[in-house]
């Protein structure tokens, strides 16, 4: 098989890769609440043939589908399909600002793809539903569950206002500061009251004036969620949440640590009781992968798409896919909407470029480079000259090495208690040779 071949595949499949946008777009569900969506896909991947598991890892809107093909890599799409609030005449309607429709199709469309080809490929074709993207992160729960513990590459596409090679999420953390203080009349018995709301601004004072020694790659983001209730109340108990992002999970430990530690000295200078928790999945940084990301390149490039902002641009969001990244090789990148002016994500003029005929080309595209990006994971030995692995920059191609792999320990043992047995009262004539 080539990648023609391939193309071919997905261009007959395009009106259902494509129906599979629309139906996801038409059902537009926050996130954790997919269940339209979410049994869509998996009926959608059952017809294929391929075997599903759903609910995934207790997740209910989360599902795992495979396809084996032979002994080689698992390769991993992984589809969003959660939506975001806030849209339509009167912002009380839910809708895909975000494009997860898109990202649904284009993964489903992929493995859709390779499908037809399942004679001719070695390895399993994997697909990795996880709900809630956009709020408390789904594949945080499944990656910290080892969802992605067996899996050689995963692949996705982000629909954005430029073609990036180099996105960068920021590792977060998500924390809800909660102090419990002492009501009191606030003109007649003022000293008797604890001000909790005076320890939410003190410690916001203290975050402020923190700001001057943080990195600039990192992010300090809080509001406040409760401050009281009446102003002749000194309020006993006020909240606040902070989104804490930096460019790498170490530094962002530190940072979090320090804003921690401006909730406590609130704590001691007000008196108010604290208490503190993650209200949401902390994320982790996007690790690249080198080899992955030029294989995706080549292919966008032989699909016709050049024009990369290769920029070292520091500002970004968070996502769940930095996650993932950590635990196996990952490619993340972004597609032009086409759109011009510019159109950026959760706007809602972005709506208008993640379904319908201003998202057919996109979609296609992405679909195509995602299959041919998973086509040259898959194992095919001996490597053919061809092969863009062979000319991939900072990459080394090497035999397998035997020596490391599962149960390696227990036969080495096996070995040498077997010679040590034939050695025992033995002449060294008698000693049968045995090698591994």
């Amino acid at each position: 098989m080539n990648k023609e071949e391939l193309y071919l595949a997905e261009d007959n499949l395009a009106a259902e890769i494509e129906e599979i946008s629309e139906f996801v777009f038409n059902h537009a569900e926050l996130g954790s609440e997919e269940f339209k969506s979410c049994k869509y896909l998996v009926e959608k991947l059952k017809e294929h043939g391929f075997t599903v598991t759903c609910p995934y890892l207790d997740l209910d809107t989360a599902f795992r589908a495979e396809l084996y093909c032979g002994k080689g890599p698992k390769v991993a799409v992984l589809p969003e399909y959660d939506a975001l609030p806030g849209y339509g005449p009167n912002k009380d309607e839910v809708a895909h600002a975000c494009g997860h429709n898109w990202i649904a199709a284009s993964t489903l469309g992929a493995a859709l793809t390779l499908a037809k080809f399942k004679d001719q490929i070695n390895g399993t074709i994997v697909v990795i539903g996880a709900p809630a993207e956009e709020t408390t992160g789904g594949k945080c729960d499944i990656a910290n569950r080892g969802g992605y513990d067996d899996i050689d590459a995963a692949l996705q596409f982000h629909l954005g206002a430029e073609n990036n090679m180099n996105i960068m999420t920021l590792a977060m953390d998500s924390i809800e500061f909660r102090f419990q203080g002492t009501a009191s009349h606030a003109a007649a018995y003022p000293e008797k009251g604890v001000n909790a709301l005076d320890a939410v601004n003190l410690m916001f004072a203290g975050i402020n004036a923190m700001r001057q020694q943080t990195r600039n790659d990192a992010r300090v983001a809080g509001i406040i969620t409760s401050g009281g209730a009446a102003c002749n109340i000194i309020p006993d108990y006020a909240a606040c949440q902070f989104y804490i992002r930096a460019k790498d999970r170490a530094y962002l430990e530190e940072l979090t640590q320090k804003v921690i530690n401006c909730a406590k000295g609130a704590e001691l200078m007000t008196g108010a009781k604290l208490e503190y928790f993650n209200f949401e999945n902390s994320y982790d940084d996007l690790v690249y992968h080198d080899g992955l990301r030029a294989l995706m390149r080549k292919n966008l490039n032989d699909l016709g798409v050049t024009d990369f902002v290769d920029s070292d641009e520091e500002a970004s969001g968070s996502s769940d896919i930095g996650n993932v990244s950590h635990v196996c090789p990952t490619v993340y990148c972004e597609l032009d909407t086409g759109a011009r002016p510019k159109v950026f994500a959760h706007h809602e003029t972005f709506l208008k470029y993640v379904h319908g005929k201003m998202a057919r080309h996109t979609l296609h595209t992405a679909t195509k480079a995602l299959a041919a990006t998973a086509l040259d994971v898959f194992e095919n030995e001996p490597l053919p000259e061809e092969s863009s692995l062979w000319r991939l920059p900072n990459v080394v191609v090497s035999p397998h090495n035997s020596f490391v792999s599962n149960g390696n320990a227990t036969r080495m043992f096996t070995l040498l208690y077997e010679n040590l047995k034939n050695f025992i009262g033995k002449s060294h004539e008698e000693i049968p040779a045995r090698f591994a």
